[in-house]
C-alpha cells in the first residue's frame, strides 16, 4: 500500500518542472526586468487609467493555477524553440532601453514569460495557458500615440452626447469643442473624462467574466466586443449626469460626488454587460433548439 503511494507521488512530481530550475529562471527574469517592473507598478499606483493593473497579474496567476491543476498529470515537454522567443524579447528590451520606449520594454516582459513557458513546459502547456498569458497584456498601458488618438475623439463624442441629452432635458447648454457651457459654470471634458479608464477596465473584466461564467467561445467574444460600446456609452452618460448635477449646484460636479458618480456609472455598465450576457445565452439556446 505504502509502496504504491510512493510510486504515485514520484510519478506526479515528475510531471512538473523542478522547483530549482523554475526558481532560477524566475530570478533571472526578475533581475533583467526589475527596472521595467518598478516603473510599471508606479504607473499603476499613480495613473487612474491603470488602476486595474494591480489585479491583472493576480487574476492571470489564479486562472493559470486552475488550468495547471486540470492537467497536473500531463508531463511538460521542454521545447528549445522557446529560446527564440526569449531571445527576441531580449532584443526588444535592448531596443526599448536605447530608445526609451516604455511600451516595447513592458511587452518584452510578457513575451519573455510566454517564451519561458514554451521553453520549460512545451507547446501544449503554452496552449493551455494561452488565456491567462493573454490577460497579462492588459497590465501594460497603451502607447502614448494610441492613447492620444483615442482620447480626443472620445472626449468629443461624450461632449456631443451630453449636449444633446441636456438639451432634451431642457437644460441650457452651449458646446464649444469639448467644453460644455452651462448657466453657472463651464464643464471641460478633459482626457480623464474621455472614458479610456472605463474602457480598459470593462474590456478586461468582460474577458474575466466570460471565462468564469460562460463556456461558449462565441458568446465570450461577443461579450468582449459589446463591452466597448457599453463603456463608451457609460462614459457619455457620466458626463451627462455631471452636467445635470452641475445645473443644480456647481459643487456637485467636483470632488467626492464626481468620483462617486463615476463608480455608480461603472457598476451600471457591469450590470448592462451581465444583462447582455443573459440575452446572448438565451438567444443561443433558441438557435440550438431551432437547429435540433
Amino acid at each position: 500500500m505504502s509502496t504504491a503511494a510512493v510510486g504515485t507521488n514520484k510519478k506526479s512530481s515528475s510531471h512538473f518542472v523542478s522547483w530549482p530550475i523554475l526558481g532560477w529562471v524566475t530570478a533571472l527574469v526578475l533581475i533583467c526586468y526589475f527596472p521595467v517592473i518598478v516603473r510599471l507598478v508606479r504607473q499603476w499606483a499613480n495613473d487612474d487609467d491603470m488602476g486595474h493593473g494591480f489585479f491583472v497579474p493576480v487574476l492571470a496567476a489564479w486562472i493559470a493555477w486552475q488550468k495547471l491543476e486540470q492537467v497536473r498529470f500531463v508531463p511538460p515537454t521542454p521545447d528549445w524553440r522557446g529560446l527564440i522567443l526569449v531571445g527576441w524579447s531580449a532584443f526588444q528590451l535592448y531596443v526599448a532601453t536605447i530608445g526609451a520606449e516604455l511600451f516595447l520594454a513592458r511587452t518584452a516582459l510578457i513575451v519573455t514569460i510566454i517564451g519561458v513557458v514554451w521553453l520549460l513546459c512545451g507547446l501544449r502547456y503554452l496552449k493551455i495557458l494561452a488565456f491567462p498569458l493573454f490577460l497579462l497584456f492588459f497590465m501594460v498601458p497603451i502607447p502614448g500615440v494610441v492613447y492620444t488618438s483615442l482620447t480626443f475623439p472620445l472626449q468629443l463624442f461624450a461632449s456631443r452626447v451630453a449636449e444633446l441629452s441636456l438639451t432634451v432635458l431642457g437644460i441650457p447648454v452651449i458646446l464649444q469643442g469639448n467644453v460644455l457651457e452651462l448657466t453657472d459654470m463651464k464643464l471641460n471634458v478633459v482626457e480623464a473624462c474621455s472614458g479610456i479608464r472605463s474602457l480598459l477596465s470593462l474590456t478586461f473584466l468582460s474577458l474575466v467574466y466570460g471565462y468564469f461564467f460562460e463556456k461558449n467561445d462565441w458568446i465570450r467574444v461577443l461579450l468582449f466586443l459589446s463591452s466597448i460600446p457599453i463603456a463608451i456609452a457609460a462614459n457619455a452618460g457620466r458626463v451627462t449626469l455631471t452636467g445635470v448635477l452641475a445645473s443644480f449646484s456647481p459643487a456637485l460636479a467636483e470632488g467626492l460626488v464626481h468620483e462617486a458618480e463615476g463608480w455608480v456609472i461603472f457598476m451600471i455598465a457591469l450590470c448592462i454587460l451581465a444583462v447582455i450576457h443573459q440575452i446572448l445565452t438565451r438567444g443561443w439556446s433558441l438557435v440550438e433548439r431551432w437547429r435540433s
